[in-house]
């Protein structure tokens, strides 16, 4: 893919999302290796989106991914109730605000208006009680719910995280 422009590097050099890149392919790899569903879904994709977001927005896409440290943050940043959706508002607008996303802002912002715009079907897990019966799981008895594809795609990214 060619750039439409080579401004702000003066020397002539193409922009290229590196970064970006790197983050996703850190985000398909984890994914891959869990093998928790075929790659050719949307809640794949929901899942690589938002672990591409949080390694890509922790700058976790220099260095080894392989170091604990690295995969710990990235399970307190992809946990339940952890407030990734502000953090990953956040971390953007700042990125934004000073300039500083270089050609990897607009693919991240692209991946996160596509998590958050794209709603998937899902089990509505707040339809049972805390310590009530689970309905019986056979296909079609959960209560389902629309819900934003990031909900669906974080939690899969944690599971990910957790089986790497």
């Amino acid at each position: 893919m060619r750039p439409e422009s080579t401004n702000g590097t003066g020397d002539g050099e193409l922009l290229v999302p590196m970064a970006w890149m790197y983050a996703e392919y850190i985000a398909d790899e984890l994914l891959r290796t869990g093998e928790l569903m075929p790659p050719t879904t949307i809640e794949y994709r929901a899942g690589r989106d938002a672990l591409a977001l949080t390694v890509f927005l922790s700058d976790g896409a220099t260095g080894d991914v392989r170091t604990v440290a690295r995969l710990d943050e990235w399970l307190s940043l992809t946990a339940y109730d952890s407030g990734w959706r502000e953090w990953v508002c956040g971390r953007l607008d700042r990125l934004a605000a000073t300039g500083s996303g270089g050609p990897d802002l607009p693919l991240a912002a692209a991946a996160w208006h596509w998590l958050e715009d794209t709603e998937l079907l899902a089990a509505d897990l707040d339809a049972v009680e805390p310590g009530g019966a689970a309905p019986d799981t056979a296909e079609g008895d959960w209560p389902q719910v629309w819900t934003p594809a990031w909900q669906l795609g974080l939690p899969l990214g944690h599971l990910a995280i957790h089986l790497f």
